[in-house]
């Protein structure tokens, strides 16, 4: 009886978790200020209209979606789990009613007045919260009995990969894919059934490459390393490379870049890394490096301290999901991976991506207070 009414009453939260959190939080309001100034002056003649946009839409949101997931114990949502994954699937389809919005060759918006939001971005939270929740249940089953478990989370995988990739956002598909798995496995599937799974990934992978001449292009454009020509098909990687070098040690100094409007494509989104480099300079750019670690670390220390199952893998599918995405956004950014155009997560524009992350930080604070 005493352990009960210690979960029912919880304890105290991981404030190093929280710490970073803010810490993220704080530094991504800062540079997205400098970073969006010259694109908003230009274009709205308002230095501040990105960041402002960023407030209302994604923090103020964010704040919510934190505060009422830190507040209301996490096994609430285990029954919530079905419910939310539906939910966002109707919304995944409504970006192909009159409510969608296309964009730059994609459909990923639905239009709700005054603001829109990503439904993409949304089944970053409500899948893993699904999967956790489904693998909680009848666990032995699930995880050596192909009917029984590994089948349907391939099944499931397959329709929601199906919904993204049509919009299409297949770097999207890679890490909600990814941190799926990873959940999968650390709940005890068997090593063959991750391997398929893998396998059958890479085929689709490369047959869809091979049959869509933009994701072929920016493959064989990565390993072409034309360098060059600035305005060449690597004028993305070129650019951001460059502002990453003139930053040197210490960087040019806050709000200085010469890259951010003329010359870098997307500086408040995926290329966000790169103005920060140009402007701070190695020493903070590996200090962001590392405070996107030591927010990992906090999250699977998390995750090992928590008794309760389906709360340990929300956690670990929360902090791989922007473990891998923070790692793809850096690395394609630095010219390791090819460009995908993926935000850089608690820093780059984006309001519902900001709002979505803000919310697991509160599901996972509220696991490190409860379990």
């Amino acid at each position: 009886m005493l352990g009960l009414s210690n979960i029912k009453k919880g304890h105290t939260p991981d404030y190093a978790f929280l710490f970073a959190f803010g810490l993220l939080l704080v530094f991504g309001m800062i540079m997205l200020s400098s970073a969006s100034s010259d694109l908003g002056k230009v274009k709205f003649n308002d230095t501040y209209y990105y960041l402002k946009h960023q407030i209302y839409y994604g923090l103020s949101l964010g704040i919510i979606g934190f505060l009422a997931s830190y507040f209301i114990p996490y096994k609430k949502l285990q029954n919530l789990a079905t419910i939310f994954l539906v939910g966002n699937i109707l919304a995944l389809l409504a970006v192909f009613t009159p409510l969608g919005i296309r964009f730059g060759g994609a459909t990923r918006w639905i239009n709700l007045g005054p603001f829109s939001i990503q439904p993409a971005e949304i089944l970053k939270l409500t899948f893993i919260i699904y999967l956790s929740a489904w693998l909680t249940g009848k666990q032995k089953s699930k995880r050596i009995n192909f009917i029984e478990g590994f089948l349907p989370f391939l099944i499931i995988s397959a329709v929601i990969a199906g919904l993204v990739f049509i919009q299409p956002a297949t770097t999207t598909i890679f890490i909600l894919l990814a941190s799926s798995l990873l959940v999968y496995f650390i709940n005890g599937a068997r090593v063959r059934y991750v391997l398929g799974f893998i396998l059958i990934g890479v085929l689709l992978l490369t047959i869809v490459v091979s049959i869509t001449p933009y994701r072929f292009n920016r493959i064989t454009n990565f390993f072409s390393n034309d360098s060059s020509s600035l305005l060449g098909a690597n004028y993305h990687r070129n650019q951001a490379l460059m502002a990453i070098g003139s930053g040197g040690m210490f960087g040019v100094g806050y709000g200085q870049s010469t890259s951010k409007y003329k010359f870098l494509p997307e500086p408040i989104g995926d290329s966000i890394f790169a103005v920060i480099a140009e402007e701070l300079g190695f020493i903070a750019s590996t200090f962001l490096i590392a405070l996107y670690i030591f927010f990992f670390m906090r999250g699977i220390t998390i995750a090992k301290h928590c008794r309760d199952q389906f709360g340990k893998l929300v956690v670990i599918g929360f902090i791989s999901i922007i473990a891998i995405q923070t790692f793809v956004n850096i690395g394609a950014i630095s010219g390791f991976l090819p460009l995908t155009g993926i935000p850089l997560p608690f820093i780059s524009y984006g309001g519902t991506a900001l709002a979505i992350f803000m919310t697991m930080g509160g599901i996972i604070a509220n696991i490190s207070k409860y379990s």
